[in-house]
């Protein structure tokens, strides 16, 4: 073989394992970027999923029913239990002076 023929040779070979480890690393890198990307797309269902939670909650605080219930849980209840206790309360009082008596 010619000398420029070694020298071509040698050329295209050292251009080979450029790209040969070029790709490997290329490939690696892909691998971990799909990864990442499984990860995202997981994560992403999972704020969807919590979305549906929020959107329901929100629609039920704004909606005219959902604000009723609210108002009624939160500041209604309350008082007619403590009402409806003090008269169970006043009845009991009653039928124990009741049965004291006998």
């Amino acid at each position: 073989m010619n000398v420029a023929e070694w020298i071509i040779v040698a050329i295209l070979s050292m251009t080979l394992l450029v790209f040969l480890i070029l790709g490997i690393i290329l490939i690696v890198k892909l691998l971990g970027l799909t990864k990442e990307v499984k990860e995202i797309a997981i994560e992403g269902k999972d704020i969807a999923r919590n979305t549906n939670g929020i959107v329901s909650n929100v629609k039920g605080m704004t909606s005219i029913g959902g604000t009723v219930e609210m108002f009624v849980d939160k500041y209604i209840n309350p008082k007619l239990k403590s009402k409806l206790n003090e008269k169970e309360g006043s009845k009991n009082d009653g039928k124990n002076k009741s049965t004291e008596k006998k």
